[in-house]
């Protein structure tokens, strides 16, 4: 199990310090940044890392919560993660959508649930038919 989160880590850190590497060049090109950006860079990859590598990988396949708890968490964390995101990303772009933040919780909850339950119906229907393959 830490192996695979490690080696999870690590998958979404670099895909996201690439894919934020490949935005800020195509859509910044008249801007220059300081060194010291590269370090938020790093910071927004480190968030994303933990959050999609690692929470959402053991809060869903690993720990054994009642499915609202994972929602919660995992909405909580999404919506915070992010915001700590667009923080680093442009304390402008924060102040801006900071009053936002308990609709986005809120969307994010319910964007969660529906998730989750199209995850386990098709999930469900996936274990049906291999239990009917084994049955024939």
């Amino acid at each position: 199990m830490i192996s695979q989160l490690k080696h999870s880590f690590f998958q979404v850190f670099t895909i996201t310090s690439l894919w934020v590497t490949l935005l800020l060049t195509l859509f910044s090109k008249s801007q220059s940044f300081e060194m010291d950006y590269l370090w938020n860079i790093a910071g927004i990859s480190a968030i994303a890392a933990i959050l999609f590598g690692v929470m959402y990988n053991a809060l869903w396949n690993y720990f054994t919560m009642k499915p609202v708890w994972n929602i919660i968490i995992s909405s909580t964390f999404n919506i915070a993660g992010g915001m700590a995101i667009v923080w680093l990303f442009s304390t402008e772009m924060f102040l801006l959508i900071a009053p936002w933040f308990p609709g986005m919780w809120v969307l994010s909850i319910v964007l969660h649930i529906i998730g989750f339950y199209f995850y386990a119906k098709i999930d469900s229907r996936k274990k049906a038919e291999e239990l009917n393959n084994i049955l024939k």
